[in-house]
């Protein structure tokens, strides 16, 4: 992944599987190897009933389930009618905004991931889903997700 340095304003290559940083652009080859697993984004909206009922936004979430389903399914449907080659772009800044989980600051980036790593719902949700690919509404012990994949 692309990124500029805040240091010296160069840009530098993040690997975040490996978690290392290069000046040097990636080979074809390095750009085509893939980790045994998938990357995606998501946007999260807790509620009284989650796992956590907190979060950086608020330190004590009291919507119910259904008005966290009422809120998230307004960002789906605003996600829908964006053009599929700004989705990414978008999904990332609503994901800012909105979301109630940590990864927001990253545009709700959660990297590589591999099977037994996320919750079940989310897993099976998230595999099953073609690189550029919205869900719909995935329930967890987290709170109701949107989830984009997108490697």
């Amino acid at each position: 992944r692309k990124k500029t340095s805040k240091s010296t304003g160069k840009t530098y290559y993040w690997h975040s599987e490996s978690k290392t940083s290069q000046w040097e652009r990636p080979t074809d080859a390095a750009k085509r190897a893939k980790p045994n697993g998938i990357r995606a984004m998501h946007l999260l909206i807790k509620h009284k009933q989650s796992r956590k009922p907190s979060s950086w936004k608020e330190s004590n979430i009291t919507r119910t389930k259904e008005e966290a389903r009422s809120i998230l399914q307004k960002h789906i449907d605003l996600l829908k009618a964006t053009p599929s080659s700004a989705l990414e772009e978008k999904f990332a800044e609503l994901a800012r905004i909105h979301s109630d989980c940590s990864s927001a600051k990253k545009g709700g980036d959660l990297g590589f991931f591999k099977k037994g790593q996320m919750q079940p719902s989310f897993e099976i949700a998230s595999f099953a889903l073609d690189v550029g690919q919205l869900s719909d509404i995935v329930d967890s012990d987290s709170g109701l997700h949107v989830i984009y994949r997108t490697e």
